[in-house]
């Protein structure tokens, strides 16, 4: 199923003007996608769905962060039919994040659709979980390729009824050593299914797999704008998604604002933050697409008098709104298409005047963070939760300013001073205890400070944080992808032999990558790495549980089952010049090429049976 020949690539116009109902959506998904609170498709959704819909194969260059989703899963969820023993659809994803992240989508989407069932497989997981439901039956398969090559050789996953695949972000498959796995999974699956490959490039590598496996495919390119004004200072705040609300009202409470607009996801979101932030004493109004045009003047014009403070909006709700007072823009949930993020940003900081953006960043929307900073070419600088005595301050701060406006008042302020006069003289208390008095009943039940020592929203993101740089991928962490010096351990190690060497064509970070996600462990539980030409050693934690070893012993690199277990030669060498028997982890010389942006240089394609994280 090859062809010589794609067509010219179709510009796409970046402001969308249809509706999802405008695409020819099937009536289920059409109705999940307004139960979500999706109002118009991005560029990429737009241009997309009415060709896959058509049941042509497409090539989507688009960079991460532009919807491209549910450019696929909608029109592939539309054409399913439900029911089916064997998987209908496949979606190859580069990490196990990005697969469940498409799973989690695929999920939402088929909430009106009987019987559709979705899988996630990748490793770390194991194989009993995901073995127990392809015997049960799936529609759709999301998983990285190692591990579906994996089932594929375990004769555990059919793809003989295959109709739909997807390869989403191919580029990074490919620079992660995926090429050579991702074209046998392509030559295991029917000659009639239709193809999506989704890529931010297109290197030569891309453009062969496009010709040899894909039928005369649409060529689809979306650049989104990415200039975002210079007045505008970008922040962002790691926080997990029940901390959010507690989040908003400690930044409202310490950020110098005139007006701010929140803008959240869905439809149905605007209202319910709109009146959790009124119940906290916030002048704070709702608008969405649903909200009729009077109301949305009258709101807006609100805004600008100062009648209101806070406007929580959807993105089309807040489409060519211009009004002077706002300062701040607050990303209560963070764009999923970074031309999104560009125009909400653009709210404030117009004109020539100074404004602020805050973006709130669960733990598993850092790759949204990361495809914004690249595509806007402009770092985010990350901030930290408003402590207590931050807020305190803050009060305190406003509180001897009410004081003194109060004090402006002459003629109130010499009434009340008769009657404190009166007070003290017939109960014998000082002034001062009647003053303290006095805001005691101006405050009400609310204390004025809070307690330093019950911050558990600071304690509890403050964790989430700490978590969130636990579980990173070392490349994250320390700038590199397993390669390159390392922490040294304090703690012993113990040297354990795999049955995996030279001839099999290994190399360190393969292993690595298979021990971690098969066994669950940190890239800093591995010491010393020496690949020997039948067999490698690996240092692993001393006190490692034995339940890790029994995930490990089922574990593949490049096909061959490793066979794990304490190694009696004595371990690692780690005298120099060992590099002829093996090479330990970390030498510069066994590291594969990189290219500039610290990838690896996907010119030399590497056979790898690793699911990264």
């Amino acid at each position: 199923m090859s062809t010589e020949n794609t067509t010219p690539a179709e510009a796409v116009d970046e402001e969308p003007v249809i509706t999802f109902a405008d695409l020819g959506l099937s009536d289920p998904v059409l109705k999940a996608v307004k139960d979500i609170g999706y109002e118009t498709p991005s560029a990429i959704q737009a241009a997309t769905i009415p060709i896959l819909l058509e049941g042509r194969d497409v090539v989507g260059l688009a960079q991460t962060g532009t919807g491209k989703t549910a450019a696929f899963a909608l029109p592939v969820l539309s054409r399913m039919e439900a029911g089916s023993k064997l998987p209908q659809a496949l979606v190859l994803s580069p990490t196990r994040e990005l697969a469940l992240q498409v799973c989690e989508a695929f999920e939402q989407y088929a909430a009106h659709m009987k019987h559709v069932h979705v899988l996630p497989v990748y490793g770390g997981q194991a194989y009993g979980v995901q073995l127990s439901a392809l015997r049960r039956g799936v529609d759709v398969v999301v998983g990285t390729p190692g591990r579906i090559m994996d089932h594929i050789a375990k004769g555990t996953l059919d793809l003989s009824e295959l109709k739909y695949l997807v390869l989403d972000e191919a580029d990074e498959m490919l620079k992660m050593g995926f090429a050579e796995d991702v074209e046998t999974i392509l030559a295991e699956t029917p000659d009639t299914k239709q193809v999506a490959l989704f890529s931010a490039t297109m290197p030569a590598q891309i453009r062969r797999i496009s010709k040899q496996y894909l039928n005369d495919p649409a060529e689809i390119t979306v650049k989104a704008k990415t200039t975002t004004s210079a007045n505008t200072t970008q922040r962002y705040l790691v926080v997990s998604y029940p901390q959010k609300v507690d989040a908003l009202t400690r930044i409202l409470e310490v950020e110098d604002f005139e007006g701010m607009i929140v803008f959240v996801r869905t439809k149905s979101e605007t209202e319910t933050l709109a009146e959790k932030l009124r119940a906290r004493g916030y002048a704070a109004a709702a608008i969405s697409g649903d909200v009729a045009q009077a109301q949305r003047e009258r709101t807006v014009n609100q805004l600008k008098s100062g009648k209101l403070d806070i406007l929580v909006a959807t993105d089309v709700a807040a489409r060519g709104l211009d009004v002077d007072r706002i300062t701040h823009v607050v990303n209560f949930d963070i764009p999923i298409d970074t031309e999104s993020y560009v125009h909400r940003i653009g709210r404030t900081g117009r004109a020539g005047r100074s404004g602020a953006a805050i973006s709130f960043v669960t733990p598993r929307e850092r790759r949204l963070l990361t495809a914004i900073e690249k595509a806007t070419r402009q770092p985010l600088t990350q901030m930290q939760l408003p402590s207590v005595e931050d807020v305190n301050s803050t009060r305190l701060t406003r509180f001897d300013d009410a004081i003194t406006a109060a004090l402006g008042q002459e003629s109130r302020v010499s009434a009340f001073r008769d009657i404190i006069a009166h007070y003290v003289e017939h109960h014998d208390v000082p002034e001062s205890d009647v003053a303290a008095a006095l805001a005691v009943v101006a405050q009400g039940d609310t204390p004025l400070l809070l307690d330093p020592a019950d911050d558990r929203a600071r304690q509890q993101i403050e964790r989430d944080e700490r978590r969130s740089r636990d579980d990173r991928p070392a490349r994250d962490r320390d700038g590199d992808s397993g390669g390159g010096d390392r922490r040294r351990r304090s703690v012993p190690m113990t040297a354990y032999r795999i049955e995996v060497g030279r001839r099999h064509r290994v190399e360190p970070r393969q292993i690595v990558g298979a021990l971690a996600n098969e066994g669950g462990l940190r890239r800093d539980d591995f010491g010393a790495i020496q690949i020997r030409p039948d067999f490698s050693v690996v240092e692993l934690p001393a006190d490692m549980d034995s339940g890790v070893l029994d995930r490990l012993r089922d574990t593949r690199i490049s096909g061959k089952l490793i066979e794990i277990r304490a190694d009696s030669r004595g371990g690692v060498r780690r005298e120099s010049g060992t590099r002829r028997d093996g090479a330990r982890y970390g030498d510069r010389d066994d590291r594969s090429p990189r290219d500039d942006r610290g990838g690896y240089d996907d010119r030399k394609p590497r056979h790898t049976r690793d699911d990264r994280d």
